[in-house]
């Protein structure tokens, strides 16, 4: 059984004597990506900031593996137009790194050649992958990631997934996203909670696009929408590359139908 990073049990938070939370439950393991659902205003970043320690619930008990490292990237980053930070610097910033392991992560990002490019300068998706990088760099045991694609063309949003796909299955971590495009994030998570100041319902996302509850939240956004699955006759090794069926993965979780290697070094995304 995977290790429990973190976990929260009957959460509840007001704000002004609205309620924005009630009794909710959430655990991430490690090797495990867990994508929070939900309409605006569902409380989900009021969520992943009281796990994080960054506001107070008003109820609740958290429980974190001991020694726990988190990198956490929020929703908005602002970054003032005359400070100039170059990709190296900005990095840099995380201290105790190398030339060489920024210019390995700059390659696992596909943000090689950038070095010396103005952080302000990055594309909304260029600059998603280096916030993306400075977390490798930090080498956390969980990432929490809060709308990772905002501002990401729909190109661009699944090459991002795909990438935060493979720093779980390279580094063994575990990662709690929170999206509302559940037909986007589909291959991109293991284990789906739909949120609507309280847990509405929860499970693999194969299960959780057909539940009541979702289709009762998200249906009329979803006219027009296919969700997004797909089927490989092929697996990637723990570079990214393709290699034949049965060669890559051998673990399989039940939970998911969805077969990984014993360290989780590779999955298909």
């Amino acid at each position: 059984m995977s290790e429990q990073l973190i976990s929260v049990e009957k959460a509840r938070l007001e704000f002004g004597g609205q309620l924005v939370l009630q009794d909710v439950d959430l655990a991430v393991s490690r090797g495990e990506i867990v994508t929070l659902i939900g309409p605006n205003g569902a409380g989900k970043s009021c969520l992943v900031k009281g796990l994080l320690g960054l506001i107070a619930f008003d109820q609740g008990k958290i429980v974190k593996s001991p020694g726990l490292t988190i990198g956490y990237v929020p929703q908005k980053l602002h970054i003032d137009e005359i400070m100039p930070v170059s990709v190296n610097r900005f990095l840099k910033m995380v201290g105790g790194v190398t030339a060489s392991e920024v210019a390995a992560v700059l390659n696992e990002v596909q943000l090689q050649g950038h070095d010396n490019t103005a952080i302000q300068r990055l594309s909304g998706g260029e600059l998603q992958r280096l916030l993306l990088a400075r977390i490798i760099l930090q080498k956390p045991d969980l990432v929490v990631l809060d709308e990772p694609a905002q501002g990401v063309d729909i190109i661009g949003q699944q090459s991002l997934y795909n990438l935060i796909v493979s720093i779980r299955d390279r580094y063994n971590c575990g990662i709690l996203m929170v999206s509302h495009d559940l037909h986007l994030v589909m291959e991109a998570t293991d284990r789906v909670l739909c949120l609507n100041r309280h847990i509405c319902c929860t499970g693999h996302p194969d299960s959780i696009s057909q539940h009541p509850e979702y289709l009762k939240l998200f249906g009329d956004a979803l006219d027009g929408f296919a969700v997004y699955t797909h089927h490989h006759d092929h697996e990637h090794d723990s570079h990214g590359n393709v290699v034949p069926l049965g060669s890559g993965c051998q673990h399989w979780d039940e939970s998911s139908g969805c077969k990984h290697g014993p360290d989780k070094e590779s999955q298909d995304g």
